[in-house]
């Protein structure tokens, strides 16, 4: 069986992954299946979904949400525990599944720490992985984040940089200046041109993989 493409969407919170990933799915007259970290998450117990849980519970070992003073400016910081780790890399894996099993899928995720993209490199050695980025400018995602409801004042600010730091894509998007259609076509006109990816190949053979971190 052929496997699949995979396109990975990475980029800030409320950087408009979501809406984009929807947009390029209506646009394809072939299948592409979503899958999000948010899936993922919700999978777990409740009680691993943890609001600034103190070390040693169960919100802690999990994906905790932790507020915390960045010199003047207080942000909302997402942190990931030994469950959280474990779930991490069974994400990773699954979409890796989705595709052997000859299944197109996108992806939208943060790499909100190194490891996160290392094990993406381990995970999906020898597929088709197109790696986009999806920005908008700060202002712009913070006015969506003020505006959506559950979301915690300051987590997109805490990352909107690191989750870009290894600097390495196939393609960039930019949801504030071209909205989640023209982004979609953009990914279409890639995929369509019969371009191959390089972003993962170029990353592990660089060695900047391991200048990254382990593996989860």
């Amino acid at each position: 069986m052929t496997p699949g493409r995979i396109v990975l969407l990475n980029g800030a919170s409320s950087a408009g992954k979501t809406t984009l990933a929807r947009a390029f799915q209506d646009q394809r007259q072939e299948p592409w299946f979503h899958l999000a970290l948010d899936q993922f998450r919700d999978g777990m117990p409740p009680a691993y979904r943890g609001l600034n849980s103190p070390e040693g519970c169960p919100g802690a070992r999990g994906l905790n949400v932790v507020p915390v003073t960045r010199g003047e400016r207080r942000v909302t910081e997402v942190r990931f525990g030994d469950v959280g780790q474990r779930m991490l890399a069974g994400m990773h894996r699954a979409i890796r599944a989705f595709a052997l099993a000859g299944n197109d899928v996108v992806v939208d995720d943060l790499c909100l720490e190194p490891s996160i993209l290392e094990d993406y490199l381990v995970a999906l050695e020898g597929l088709w992985v197109l790696f986009v980025a999806v920005r908008a400018p700060l202002e712009v995602v913070q006015a969506r984040e003020d505006a959506r409801p559950g979301r915690f004042p300051g987590t997109a600010y805490s990352h909107f940089d690191a989750v870009h730091a290894h600097g390495v894509y196939d393609l960039e998007v930019d949801t504030g200046a071209e909205g989640p259609e023209g982004c979609a076509r953009q990914i279409s006109t890639f995929i369509d041109a019969g371009l191959e990816p390089s972003a993962f190949d170029r990353l592990r053979q660089s060695g900047s993989a391991k200048a990254l971190g382990s593996p989860l």
